[in-house]
């Protein structure tokens, strides 16, 4: 596996080291346009779990935003992974959040793991609730969380950092008039892409040809977020590439996307057909070190921790990788690009969740005691 020393890189060729048995709280559903996708990832993670290590928990956020102890998850992960559904039901009885993600079992430690993808999940929300709680988890912390999930605020900080980028304008609902479209068409061109700033898995997303079509492009963004996000479209390859680590950070070989509608649409991602994903993507040399060196520049940029996915636009005949985004709790579904990435790179699917486990407890640790005093 290819190796960049923007910082010191993390060992993936031995198993990490858990203390004991582990009491892991799998946190999914949530509030957001990506609850499915959530309920997916979850049914995936707790088939590949090891019994042996783990003593698991499924808690449910429904859609409504009421907390669930999701008991039938548990009792089919009890009767064997091959008994789990393809997704999770966010259904049980409700639960208080902190006293249920608290409790102890034996005197292994508990580490949470956010599958919550889009706001009050992957926004810095929860992950806010778990450090009060005082409690390990999964993935980036509140800051990192909160960029990460703001394309608006997450642009900005890597034009801060030098990192390539696509053009684009980020307005509020309020700021949004007649004057846009002209604007778009001075500073971007036609066609572009129009998102919601706070939304993830291509939810609100709408490509416009030219200016009559800008305004209802942008109500649709509006309808998810106050704060949209307009990019050029970029005629290029779609790359994508896996970071793991905390402080030091290791990244996987690439990956492309190469989309079966106009663009990488929901139905893309999760339907299970129509794109093709191919890893390792087919790059020159050159080309695939600069994808993990600039993976590894914008995750650090962003106060990505534990895992993410970045990814890029490819123009080979113009200004080369260009950082799209930054991923902080990436889809673990059969066809998502993450776990898929990290297998390639020589970490199967439960070595890879025992890694991140093991990347919780140690930032858990590293960080205690330093809330606000010397240590």
């Amino acid at each position: 596996m290819a190796r960049y020393r923007a910082t010191p890189v993390v060992d993936v060729t031995s198993s990490p080291a858990l203390p004991g048995r582990v009491r892991l709280v799998v946190l999914f559903g949530g509030r957001s346009a990506e609850h499915e996708v959530s309920c997916v990832s979850a049914a995936s993670v707790l088939a590949a779990l090891d019994r042996d290590r783990y003593d698991v928990w499924p808690i449910a956020i429904t859609g409504d935003g009421h907390w669930v102890r999701a008991e039938e998850a548990r009792a089919a992960l009890m009767a064997g992974a091959g008994a789990l559904p393809p997704a999770l039901a966010t259904v049980g009885p409700r639960v208080d959040p902190l006293p249920e993600l608290v409790a102890s079992t034996g005197d292994g430690p508990t580490v949470v793991f956010p599958l919550l993808h889009g706001p009050q999940g992957e926004d810095g929300t929860v992950q806010g609730l778990l450090e009060l709680a005082g409690l390990a988890y999964v993935g980036a912390g509140v800051l990192g969380s909160a960029l990460c999930m703001d394309k608006a605020k997450a642009k900005d900080v890597l034009s801060a950092a030098g990192l390539p980028q696509a053009r684009h304008l980020a307005r509020r609902g309020h700021e949004v008039d007649d004057h846009l479209p002209a604007r778009v068409g001075d500073e971007l061109g036609w066609p572009v892409f129009v998102k919601p700033a706070n939304l993830g898995s291509s939810v609100g997303i709408s490509r416009v040809g030219g200016p009559d079509d800008l305004g209802a492009a942008v109500e649709v963004a509006l309808a998810y977020d106050e704060w949209v996000v307009i990019e050029e479209a970029v005629t290029g390859r779609e790359i994508e590439c896996g970071v793991l680590g905390n402080a030091e950070l290791a990244v996987s070989v690439p990956g492309e996307i190469i989309p079966g509608a106009e663009f990488y649409d929901y139905d893309d991602k999760y339907s299970g057909a129509g794109a093709e994903l191919v890893v390792p993507a087919v790059l020159p040399d050159a080309v695939a070190d600069d994808v993990g060196r600039l993976a590894v520049a914008a995750a650090t940029a962003l106060r990505a921790e534990g895992m993410a996915r970045v990814d890029f636009f490819y123009e080979a005949q113009g200004r080369g990788l260009l950082v799209n985004e930054v991923n902080t709790i990436p889809g673990f579904t059969p066809q998502s690009m993450y776990p898929r990435l990290w297998v390639a790179s020589g970490v199967p699917y439960p070595e890879l969740v025992d890694r991140l486990v093991a990347l919780a407890l140690e930032r858990h640790d590293r960080r205690a005691g330093r809330v606000g005093r010397p240590r």
